[in-house]
Parts: C-alpha cells; structure tokens; sequence
C-alpha cells in the first residue's frame, strides 16, 4: 500500500534516482540540498509515495505570483517510477498539493508539461487539467 508523506532528507537518493526518468541527472548530494530548500520554505511543498520504504513518486509545488494574474501553485516536477504507473500514485501526489494548495487559499493548479510527453498530457487530462497555453521556453546561463 501507498503512504504519501512530506519529502524529507531522508529520501534523497530515492527521489534523484526517480529524476532520471524524468531525464535530470541529479545525484544524491544536489537532491538533498534542494530538499532541504523547499522544506525550509513557506512558498514550497514537495510529497513522497513511499511503499515498503521505497521511494516510488515524488511532486514538487511551488507558489507563485505574477503582476498579471492571481497567485496559484505550480507542480514544478512529478514523477512515478515506470514500475509503479496506473495505480493512481501520481493522483495521490497531486491530491496532496492540491490540499497544500487550498491551505493557502490558492484557487488554481497549474503544471508545465513537455510537448513531448503525450501520455503525461493524457494523465493531467483525466484529473481534471486542461490546456490553457503553449508557448517556448528560453534560459540563458548566468554564470
């Protein structure tokens, strides 16, 4: 049985081997300072699902305000191990932001999605999300 729970230090190594299937190499020690981040912060929440003590899922969400429009949460990442998909994990996760969400008085769930990633888009879909905007994302290196 799933157990979703509040991401702690503890879970690095599972959630930086989880990044990779979503195509970020992360290694433990860079995982374990930004969980320490979000969890220091008032504007971030992330979630673990956990079975048997394993990390199978992990969500990130993040507030976020804008000039232009009302504040709402961001899912910044969510992934669920390949071996683990279509057991409503990701509902779950989702569930739990939401809740973090409404908590603080956020009317609105937003999450960015590669064009790429059509079962991801099929997924947000079915719970409810729907397409707002597609648009290009440009960054450049500060350093």
């Amino acid at each position: 049985m799933v157990q979703i729970r509040e991401i702690s230090e503890e879970d690095a190594q599972g959630v930086a081997q989880l990044s990779t299937q979503l195509g970020y190499e992360s290694n433990t020690e860079q995982t374990l300072t930004r969980i320490r981040q979000i969890n220091k912060s008032n504007e971030n929440c992330a979630f673990a699902a956990v079975i048997d003590d394993v990390i199978v899922g992990w969500i990130h969400g993040f507030y976020t305000l804008r000039i232009e429009s009302e504040p709402f949460v961001e899912i910044g990442g969510l992934i669920v191990d390949e071996t683990y998909r279509n057991l409503k994990i990701g509902k779950q996760l989702i569930e739990s932001v939401k809740l973090w969400a409404k908590k603080h008085h956020i009317k609105k769930l937003k999450v960015r999605c590669n064009t790429k990633r059509i079962e991801s888009h099929k997924f947000y879909e079915r719970l409810g999300f729907k397409e707002n905007k597609r648009q290009i994302v440009f960054e450049m290196n500060l350093s």
